[in-house]
């Protein structure tokens, strides 16, 4: 066990009453992402939100750490070139994982299917089978993202709390004012 391991905690685990969110603009510029993407993927259960959902025009979807990490490594896996339907398989795979457990993996992909490791033997034995092409080292994702993302606005969301959907965008606003 090292030092850095009960700081990290605190970042990703506040306490069993409350957790951190984010919003749509931020979950996107963080991973790198498009809204068109983020609403899409939202609207096919690739990467939903796990604070709260979108509820109609208006209200605001708040994405966890965890989800804005998943979002980063099905970013990622498009990137090498993965299918989006190779993709929703790795990604059921990761689905009910906390960030710790996703911090102890490698994904390895020949460009067609995805590997998890949990070990440097199997990175070598997934290569010495001659399969694995490249890798996304997700402990890297993690630290990458908890530097970044603290630089970022978040919303703190107590689990007895109803969501707030008074919240609301600007294209809405627009509509409601048009429509008066």
């Amino acid at each position: 066990m090292t030092i850095d391991e009960p700081r990290q905690e605190s970042l990703f685990d506040l306490g069993p009453d409350e957790e951190v969110g984010y919003r749509v603009p931020i979950a996107c510029q963080v991973a790198g992402i498009t809204y068109r993407q983020l609403d899409y993927w939202a609207r096919t259960n690739l990467v939903t939100p796990s604070i709260r959902d979108a509820r109609g025009s208006g209200s605001q979807r708040l994405y966890s750490f965890r989800d804005v990490l998943i979002l980063k490594i099905v970013k990622r896996l498009l990137d090498t070139g993965i299918s989006l339907q190779n993709i929703r398989l790795a990604v059921d795979k990761l689905r009910n994982r906390g960030v710790h457990d996703l911090a102890g993996i490698t994904l390895v992909s020949d460009g067609k299917t995805v590997y998890e490791c949990r070990s440097s033997e199997d990175v070598i034995d997934l290569l010495g089978g001659g399969q694995g092409v490249f890798g996304i080292a997700v402990p890297g994702i993690v630290k990458e993202l908890t530097g970044t993302i603290s630089a970022f606005p978040s919303e703190k969301v107590s689990s007895d709390e109803t969501p707030d959907f008074s919240v609301v965008d600007e294209l809405a606003e627009r509509r409601r004012r048009r429509s008066s």
